[in-house]
């Protein structure tokens, strides 16, 4: 059956909220799970609310800001309706408010390039595109673009946002700080095929500050955001409501590329929800690792590509991520894990994340799971988190560990307390364990129709044995089926799972040349515990389902 999704699109208008119908192309990717009881209670619940980003005409007047021009004015003067229109190449320097207005139609502060001469909308622009963009740069460690309390409306097409030379910045665009009520975040936000970046040496903590709600930022490249000494960031958020829509984008960060939670939210209860993450790349250069041969000389702090520490409804899907190492944490590249930071926010939890058709390469480590935070405060914990047909490659702690210190390579860490974690259809290529975990028990995990190495221990929690031991002490009620492990002894296993002594026994298509699929050959072609292909296979057909 062909699934279609239809999007409606409101005249003159940008943006609506919408429900993904009840036989979407996402649900469409992600069926094909064994029903059962125990398969219920671990599925995530999908973002309720996914947003409409396609572009319609202005219908109100053109501002045309003169290269030297006074751009706060023509933001103070425009009302919804208008464009704002910026010369190719024109430099404006400051730190500009984007102030409330009252009505629902859009602002657009847009590059004086023609749409037909520009990168058309769906086209991840870069810096090659700097040319054809004005630059919006901040002479200070004050953002170059900042929200009154409120604002909403905006959408910046064709902008370069940058900070002078020798300026060492915090956020490059805020939306939205510290308010106390949801009524008050800045809402209805687009970034939309622009170029953010800091410098390659100097501080610039974070590009986009997201502590907003209904915002996008889509085609976009953000770049060089490191900081000496704390975390810094392409995107994070603590005190925003969502929905986000992140898609499309390079996302460039030395702590966390990308990052929901990090502080305590100002408005009380506030979990960041409805966030839709896809088709992104998640990277590091390595010029920022030390030992490597293209090493700068710089020792930022590095720590993962992916983190939610306050999240729920979250939809990853058809992401790379790629290149992270062990320096100021331990090499894993995802993190689910959930934190009270400060100790003043105790509903804070990572709930119903679905982790799908997406690659993570180049890493110490592959994903951590937390249960409830035991440092700062009492948090909620990490639950109903799906790990699906994702392909896990090089993760190999030596390779990308620190000089001198090795990461742990593990595929995956369930710690203390995580609940209803689903793991299944994944190929992974890791240099350490399986499985680690330690702490209190973490119920209700599903793990079949993998294919992984065991390497040493395969599946192990301190103080227990592999495999079978460790799953009855850590995880009871649990599901370990139909798993293709190279590798380990069946007898420490469950029944039900295939234990062979080579990945040359698989059968992938073409191992060497990198394509996983399963050979016609393979024994394991249809040998799921739904009588499908187990591991890892071809996302090309579910990415583009998930495109339109």
């Amino acid at each position: 059956m062909r699934i279609r999704l239809t999007i409606t699109v409101i005249l003159l208008s940008v943006w609506s909220f919408q429900r993904m119908p009840e036989d979407s192309l996402i649900t469409a990717a992600l069926t094909g799970s064994a029903s059962s009881a125990s398969s219920a209670a671990n599925d995530p619940e999908l973002p309720r609310t996914y947003l409409n980003t396609d572009v319609s005409p202005s219908d109100g007047r053109v501002i045309a800001v003169a290269k030297g021009g006074d751009l706060q004015a023509a933001l103070n003067q425009a009302q919804p309706g208008d464009a704002i229109t910026l010369p190719a190449g024109a430099v404006f320097k400051g730190n500009f408010v984007l102030p409330k207005k009252s009505g629902t139609k859009w602002i657009v502060i847009r590059t004086s390039t023609a749409e037909t001469s520009f990168p058309a909308a769906g086209t991840r622009i870069g810096p090659k595109d700097s040319g054809a963009m004005p630059k919006l740069v901040s002479p200070n460690s004050d953002p170059v673009i900042k929200t009154a309390v409120g604002a909403h409306h905006y959408r910046f097409i064709g902008i370069e946002f940058g900070v002078a030379p020798g300026v060492d910045i915090y956020n490059l665009i805020s939306f939205g700080d510290e308010e106390t009520a949801l009524s008050q975040l800045p809402h209805d936000l687009i970034i939309d095929r622009c170029y953010l970046h800091g410098n390659a040496t100097g501080g610039a903590r974070r590009g986009i500050m997201m502590n907003s709600a209904s915002t996008a930022v889509i085609d976009s490249y953000l770049s060089n955001f490191h900081e000496v000494g704390a975390d810094s960031q392409a995107i994070a958020g603590w005190n925003g409501s969502g929905p986000f829509k992140i898609v499309n984008n390079y996302l460039e960060g030395a702590g966390e590329n990308f990052l929901l939670g990090g502080a305590d939210p100002t408005i009380r209860d506030l979990v960041p929800s409805d966030i839709e993450f896809r088709q992104n790349i998640c990277s590091k250069p390595l010029s920022w690792k030390r030992g490597h041969a293209s090493y700068a000389g710089t020792k930022w702090s590095v720590k993962n590509l992916f983190e939610l520490k306050n999240a729920q409804r979250v939809l990853v899907d058809g992401n790379i991520f790629e290149y992270n190492w062990a320096e100021g944490q331990d090499g894993m590249a995802i993190l689910f894990t959930p934190r009270n930071q400060g100790g003043k926010s105790p509903w804070s939890v990572v709930q119903d994340v679905t982790f799908i058709n997406n690659t993570v390469r180049h890493s110490g480590g592959g994903v951590n799971i937390s249960g409830p935070d035991n440092e700062a405060g009492p948090s909620l914990p990490g639950r109903r988190i799906l790990i699906r047909n994702n392909l896990f490659e090089d993760i190999n702690g030596r390779q990308w560990g620190s000089p001198n210190e090795p990461a742990d390579g593990e595929f995956l860490q369930i710690l203390g307390g995580a609940e209803n974690i689903t793991v299944e259809y994944n190929t992974a290529f890791q240099s350490g364990n399986i499985l680690m975990t330690d702490g209190k028990p973490s119920p209700g995990l599903i793990f079949r129709n993998n294919i992984v190495p065991h390497n040493n221990y395969g599946v192990i929690g301190t103080d227990y044995g592999s495999g079978t031991s460790t799953l009855n002490r850590y995880f009871k009620p649990y599901v370990f089926q139909k798993n293709v492990i190279i590798g380990g002894e069946a007898s420490s296993y469950p029944s039900g799972n295939y234990f062979i002594g080579s990945f040359n026994q698989v059968g992938f298509v073409n191992m060497a040349g990198g394509d996983y699929r399963l050979s016609a050959k393979s024994q394991y072609r249809n040998a799921s515990t739904d009588g499908k292909d187990i591991g890892f296979t071809d996302v090309q057909a579910a990415k583009k389902l998930s495109q339109n």
